[in-house]
């Protein structure tokens, strides 16, 4: 007559074994998403490096009227001629309080439109 082994245990090791391997990926690429990318020593050069083209124009309206053209104040009056000097393929996010004028807000609208500026974004918070 044939006898049954009898199993009473499971063999842990090969499971341990995959444990400690998804472990160190999951370690290893933990540390790349932290930073956002590799670190590096780079090299320096000698030429001249252009500024940087701005991503984002951003204009905001304060509850008194103000208007600021990214962070800096500017009048009324300037905010068409300096707005041309940037292209119209940069994306406008445009801030405005809540208590501000709603003619303040029409009148920047009415610069972007006549300048046929169309990439806007009006920020609101949730």
């Amino acid at each position: 007559m044939l006898q049954r082994k009898r199993f009473d245990t499971i063999n842990v090791v090969p499971f341990i074994d995959i444990m400690l391997v998804l472990l160190v990926i999951v370690l290893t690429t933990a540390s790349f998403i932290q930073t956002g990318a590799i670190k590096l020593d780079l090299p320096t050069g000698s030429s001249k490096i252009e500024k940087e083209p701005e991503k984002e124009l951003k204009i905001s309206i304060k509850k008194d009227g103000t208007i600021f053209f990214n962070k800096e104040k500017i009048d009324k009056k300037d905010l068409e001629k300096v707005l041309l000097t940037h292209s119209k393929k940069i994306p406008i996010n445009l801030y405005c309080d809540k208590e501000a004028e709603f003619n303040k807000f029409v009148f920047l609208l009415d610069i972007l439109k006549k300048n046929n500026y169309e990439n806007l974004g009006i920020i609101t918070k949730k």
